[in-house]
């Protein structure tokens, strides 16, 4: 058994790191734009990035390192992604870190970076963010905001997780994300710190299960982006560990910080969990939900409060996936909006399909009649708002 216990402060509660954020003028609004987490000695860490096939330059820097190797430096900026900068990209990594390594020694050190594609780093102002850098303190806010893009609200969680032998350990985030989210490694950057005592194997079991069911599964746009980025680091500084009490607070954290996504998806007013079952199996189930997620117009119904469950049904015999329209059952949250003996909506359950679609979250329940297979994604609505960030998102 187990307890777990929310903190205030974010990263501040991970024993055997550093982190903060300053402004070097990448944003013209003076914000942080420049970030850094280090330890002083090596951490262990594991890795998943974007699908995209145009990695951005901080993932192809990562990349050549060997597996399983260890850092003691995370550098970290908005503002600019480094992607689709060829070679040079990498290289002025490697000139920034000339520079960094200076200033205090470099073990493996990496980076991951956000913002406009096809630019390469302004080296003279993030190295002016060098000297700005305070290496010795522990500032979890400035460094989330630091990696902050059109995000309207900061993302941090942190847990203590209390052992049955009297033992703890502390875990949390700081995740960046509001636009060019798919469920195909959503569009983000989420860094997870740990002072656990949790081996590199279960680092990397336990991320690559976790994200299916999170950053994995929810949409705002349906674009994937070229910089996407989850880190898990491990300072092992607590000397305590639990597969099963870390599991279950690993995936608490990245469900909570890919909800958090969708809900600032720009300019959305509504989360929805699309939940799919009676599939041929769990990838039928999952291909239907992400279908769901990202279509258009059902994002675009879910904006207008309309419950036009034709857009439902349509897209899940779109998704190519095994159904049947006889078979098929639709609620919204507990209200029945289709099955193949009510066809159409009557005013009663019209209305309240629609009182359900004015709420901020709901669910939209498919259940296909086939088998047991089931997934839950993620999305919201797409509206006016997220077409004027989009259309102007270089100024």
């Amino acid at each position: 058994m187990f307890n777990i216990i929310s903190l205030k402060n974010g990263l501040e509660n991970v024993d055997g790191f550093f982190f903060g954020g300053v402004s070097t003028g990448l944003k013209p609004n003076g914000d942080n734009d420049l970030g850094f987490i280090r330890a002083d000695e090596p951490f262990m860490l594991s890795a998943k990035f974007t699908s995209n096939k145009f990695q951005a330059a901080p993932i192809v820097h990562f990349k050549r390192y060997k597996k399983g190797f260890k850092s003691n430096f995370l550098l970290l900026n908005s503002k600019n992604a480094n992607a689709m900068t060829g070679q040079n990209g990498v290289d002025d990594i490697d000139e920034l870190f000339k520079i960094l390594n200076q200033k205090t020694p470099l073990i493996n050190p990496i980076m991951s970076s956000t913002g406009v594609i096809g630019y390469r780093l302004n080296q003279e102002k993030i190295r002016s963010g060098f000297d700005k850098f305070d290496l010795n303190q522990k500032n979890s806010d400035s460094v989330a905001r630091a990696i902050m893009t059109t995000d309207s609200f900061k993302k941090e969680i942190a847990f203590r997780v209390e052992l049955e032998d009297g033992k703890s350990f502390n875990i949390a985030a700081i995740c960046k994300g509001a636009g060019m989210i798919n469920p195909a490694f959503a569009t983000m950057l989420c860094f997870i710190l740990t002072d656990a005592n949790i081996p590199q194997s279960d680092m990397d079991e336990l991320l690559e299960a976790t994200t299916k069911h999170s950053f994995d599964a929810v949409s705002v746009d349906g674009d994937t982006s070229t910089n996407d980025t989850l880190m898990l680091l491990s300072s092992g500084k607590s000397g305590a560990y639990d597969k099963e009490a870390f599991k279950f607070a690993l995936d608490k954290i990245t469900l909570e910080m890919a909800l958090n996504l969708v809900k600032d998806g720009e300019g959305s007013t509504k989360v929805v969990a699309f939940e799919v079952k009676g599939a041929a199996n769990d990838d039928e189930a999952s291909k239907a939900a992400k279908a769901l997620s990202n279509s258009l117009l059902v994002k675009t119904a879910i904006f207008g409060e309309d419950p036009n469950w034709g857009r439902i049904a349509s897209t899940i015999g779109a998704s190519g996936i095994e159904c049947d329209s006889a078979k098929l059952v639709i609620y919204y949250d507990d209200v029945l909006v289709y099955d193949k003996d009510h066809p159409e909506l009557d005013e009663a359950r019209e209305q309240k399909a629609h009182a359900v679609m004015k709420k901020d979250s709901y669910r939209i329940i498919c259940d296909l009649g086939i088998a047991n297979g089931k997934f839950t994604a993620y999305g919201c609505d797409l509206g006016h708002t997220y077409v004027k960030i989009n259309a102007d998102y270089r100024s």
